[in-house]
């Protein structure tokens, strides 16, 4: 395998384009290479097969879609309570809206993974690593509710994020007095943590 960490990060981020683009039949070595604009067989030479590329599109997009850690110590100035939990949630909505291509991108890896069961069991490991990094967070920095109340907003923010990604404008006026997706996060967030 050739060692050019800087090459491989480029390809792998030419990956998510075309992943986001064209969907998992669309990946191959040949559109990524395109995608990034290198000779064709580039792509062969650092990746050993597709599978490998795709572990490394979950890994990739696990890093990219991460939070900003400045942004969250600056919010954790504030205090503890619904409205901080709203902001952080409405952070999330704004990194799906900063990166709509990496968030497709990992909704096309969750159904490839649904017909392959060797992805299917690292993306689980990695999506599960991260609900569970969210609720150590959330319960670590003494924000209201606990483990349920973090998977039902992870649950709840998956349902608007794929909504928002595949059918924009669909859930518009749904919820009477709720913007999308604004209004609806703080709907969420009102109706899933205990009262203050």
């Amino acid at each position: 395998m050739v060692r050019n960490p800087e090459r491989r990060a480029a390809l792998v981020d030419a990956a998510v384009e075309v992943l986001a683009a064209e969907g998992a039949r669309g990946l191959t070595f040949r559109a990524v290479d395109a995608a990034a604009g290198v000779p064709t067989g580039t792509s062969s030479n650092y990746f050993a097969h597709r599978d490998d590329l795709l572990h490394q599109i979950d890994a990739r997009l696990h890093r990219r879609l991460a939070a900003d850690p400045e942004t969250v110590g600056e919010l954790l100035t504030r205090p503890r309570d619904r409205a901080l939990v709203t902001a952080f949630m409405l952070d999330l909505m704004g990194r799906v809206q900063g990166d709509r291509t990496g968030f497709l991108a990992l909704l096309e890896m969750r159904l490839e993974a649904s017909r392959r069961p060797d992805l299917r069991a690292s993306l689980k490991s990695s999506l599960r690593g991260d609900l569970d990094a969210g609720i150590a967070f959330h319960t670590g920095s003494d924000l209201p509710g606990g483990a349920e109340e973090v998977t039902l907003l992870y649950l709840g923010m998956l349902g608007l994020i794929l909504e928002e990604l595949t059918m924009p404008g669909m859930l518009d006026g749904a919820i009477p007095g709720a913007s999308v997706p604004d209004g609806v996060v703080a709907r969420l967030v009102e109706r899933i943590l205990p009262p203050e």
